[in-house]
């Protein structure tokens, strides 16, 4: 559950760029993840992506593939997103 703080982050900078962006779905999250230790533990990759998923419900992100690739270094980044924009 200590992946739960900065997948919330993570999908608020998803949504925020969604918006600014004028998509009607985000299609496809790209993050970078380095080796990040929340509560004495290291984020793991699958556990973000459950919880990004979990919270992206009825959202624009609902459904979004998540991508997570290992970076260096004890941050995250988010790399890329994809979407399908309002016409």
């Amino acid at each position: 559950m200590h992946d739960l703080h900065e997948a919330d982050r993570i999908l608020k900078l998803v949504l925020d760029h969604a918006e600014r962006n004028n998509f009607k779905k985000v299609t496809k999250i790209i993050i970078g993840l380095g080796n990040i230790i929340e509560h004495g533990l290291n984020i793991d990759p699958d556990n973000l992506k459950f919880n990004i998923s979990m919270l992206a419900r009825e959202t624009k992100a609902d459904e979004a593939e998540i991508v997570v690739e290992k970076i260096d270094g004890d941050t995250w980044e988010l790399k890329e997103i994809e979407g399908d924009k309002n016409i």
